[in-house]
C-alpha cells in the first residue's frame, strides 16, 4: 500500500482527535480575538472559547454559510493583511455575487500536501504523467490539482478544458496515464476519440482518472471504467474550503478526509443534528489549519454520509461516501424529493440507454411536471416505433419504482445531447422563470 506520510495517513485515531482538538482550541481562540465578523457570530450564540472544552462542544459554535461570504464580499472575511497573501482565488458567482477566497503561502502548501496524499492514495507517483482537464484561472480545480500532481513527482500536462481532439492528440503522444477532469468531459473525451477512430482503452496509456466537481454515480463508475478501461476515482473539494482536497484510495470506498487539516460533521439539515454513520446527511466542515479565509462549520449544501469502520487501506482518517447531490439542487416534484444523482443511477442500469440525459421541469396545470430527455445507444436506436415505445415505457417505469414519482421520457438520438467541458447543466427548471 502507497503512502504520501504514513505517519499522518495511519496516525491512531485516537491521537488524530487530540490533534484536532488542539487546532480547533487555537483556531476559535485566535478568530475571537482578531476576527470582528466571528467575534460578533459567537456572542449572538452565546459563546466564549473557554466554553470549548473537546470536540463534541462543536455543535456550540455558530454556522457559516455561502451568503457570508456573499456579504462581506470582497475581503470583508479575510483574516491576514495583504502583504501576507499570495493568492485569490474567486467562484463564478452565477447565482449572486461571487465568493472570494483569500490564500496565504502556508494555505497552498497545505492544500498541495492534501492533494499529494489523495494522488498517492490512488497509487498515482513518480513517473506517472498526469493530464488535467480541469479549468485553469479563477477556478480551484486545475492549479490545485497541478500543484499536487508535481508534488508527488508527476509529470504534468495542464491541458485544462476544451480542445478535446488536440488533448487526445497529446495523451497518445505524451503517454499520458492519468487524467483529472469532470465525469461528464471524461465521457466526451471518448466520444470524440472514438470520431477520431481512437480507443482510450487499446490506443493510449491512460489507466487512472480522478474524478469530480460534479456528482456522479456508481453507475457512471461503472460505465467509464467498462469502456475507457480505466480505474476513476471520486474527488472532493469545495471553492471556499480551497477546491480539491480529498479522494477515494485504491480500495474505491469513500474518500479520505485529512483530519489534521478537516473536521466534518454530518448532520440532518433539517434538524441540525447529526446523523449515524451511513446515514445521508448535509456536510458541514471546519477547516482546521487555514488562514487567510478560515472557515468554522461552513455548511457545504453536500449530501453525504460518513462511512464506518477503517478503510482496507489502511488509512485511519474518516471516510465520506460519494455525494448524492446538493440541498439546492434538490428537486422537489409532487412533494418528493428527487436528485438528478438518482435518476443517473438509475437511467446507467438500463442497457438501451447512453451516458446523457437532459430534465426539464415544468409546471402544467398548477402540478408539477418532470420530463427527462434520454439518449439511447446506436445499437438501440431503431426505426420500429414498438421497439422505441417500449424503451421508451421500461425507463418510466424503472425511474418510477426509484423516485416514487411519475416521470414523462422522451427518447434522444445517440449525440443530440448537449455535451460539457467542465461541469454538466443537466436540469432546467422552468418553474423558476
Amino acid at each position: 500500500m502507497q503512502y504520501w506520510d504514513p505517519r499522518i495517513e495511519t496516525m491512531p485515531q485516537e491521537k488524530l482527535h487530540e490533534m484536532q482538538y488542539r487546532l480547533l482550541k487555537n483556531l476559535v481562540y485566535r478568530l475571537y480575538s482578531f476576527s470582528p465578523f466571528y467575534q460578533q457570530r459567537m456572542k449572538e450564540h452565546g459563546v466564549h472559547p473557554d466554553d470549548i472544552c473537546s470536540l463534541s462542544d462543536m455543535k456550540k459554535l455558530p454556522f457559516m454559510r455561502k451568503q457570508d461570504l456573499r456579504d462581506n464580499y470582497p475581503d470583508g472575511l479575510i483574516f491576514y493583511d495583504h502583504e501576507e497573501l499570495v493568492r485569490y482565488h474567486v467562484s463564478s458567482g452565477t447565482t449572486g455575487k461571487p465568493t472570494v477566497v483569500a490564500y496565504t503561502a502556508r494555505d497552498i502548501d497545505n492544500w498541495t500536501i492534501s492533494l499529494a496524499r489523495a494522488l498517492s492514495s490512488t497509487g498515482l507517483s513518480r513517473g506517472d504523467v498526469i493530464q488535467v482537464s480541469y479549468g485553469y484561472g479563477l477556478f480551484t480545480g486545475g492549479l490545485g490539482l497541478h500543484y499536487g500532481a508535481e508534488r508527488i513527482g508527476a509529470i504534468v500536462v495542464p491541458t485544462s478544458v476544451g480542445n478535446t481532439e488536440r488533448q487526445i492528440e497529446l495523451m497518445q503522444d505524451l503517454r499520458v496515464t492519468a487524467i483529472a477532469c469532470t465525469p461528464s468531459y471524461l465521457l466526451h473525451i471518448g466520444e470524440v476519440a472514438e470520431r477520431m477512430g481512437i480507443s482510450i482503452k487499446d490506443d493510449t496509456l491512460l489507466r487512472k482518472a480522478i474524478v469530480g466537481a460534479e456528482p456522479w454515480s456508481e453507475k457512471m463508475r461503472e460505465r467509464i471504467e467498462s469502456w475507457l478501461g480505466i480505474k476513476a476515482y471520486d474527488i472532493y473539494g469545495t471553492s471556499e474550503l480551497s477546491g480539491p482536497l480529498f479522494s477515494e484510495c485504491e480500495a474505491q470506498a469513500g474518500f479520505h478526509v485529512w483530519s489534521d487539516f478537516m473536521f466534518t460533521e454530518i448532520l440532518d439539515p433539517d434538524t441540525d443534528e447529526p446523523v449515524l454513520p451511513g446515514v445521508k446527511g448535509e456536510l458541514v466542515v471546519t477547516m482546521l489549519q487555514k488562514e487567510g479565509l478560515p472557515i468554522i462549520r461552513y455548511r457545504t449544501g453536500d449530501i453525504t454520509a460518513m462511512e464506518a469502520g477503517i478503510c482496507s487501506c489502511g488509512r485511519t482518517h474518516p471516510r465520506l461516501q460519494r455525494l448524492s447531490g446538493r440541498v439546492d439542487d434538490m428537486l422537489i416534484i409532487r412533494g418528493i424529493n428527487v436528485f438528478p444523482s438518482q435518476i443517473e443511477h438509475t437511467l446507467l442500469g438500463i442497457k438501451e440507454v447512453g451516458e446523457h440525459f437532459m430534465i426539464e421541469i415544468d409546471r402544467v396545470n398548477s402540478l408539477d411536471d418532470m420530463l427527462v430527455r434520454v439518449e439511447i445507444t446506436p445499437l438501440a436506436f431503431s426505426d420500429k416505433i414498438p421497439d422505441l415505445i417500449h424503451i421508451r415505457k421500461n425507463i418510466e417505469n424503472q425511474l418510477k419504482n426509484q423516485l416514487n414519482v411519475s416521470v414523462r421520457v422522451e427518447l434522444a438520438e445517440p449525440g443530440s445531447l448537449p455535451r460539457f467541458e467542465g461541469k454538466a447543466k443537466r436540469v432546467i427548471d422552468k418553474r423558476s422563470m
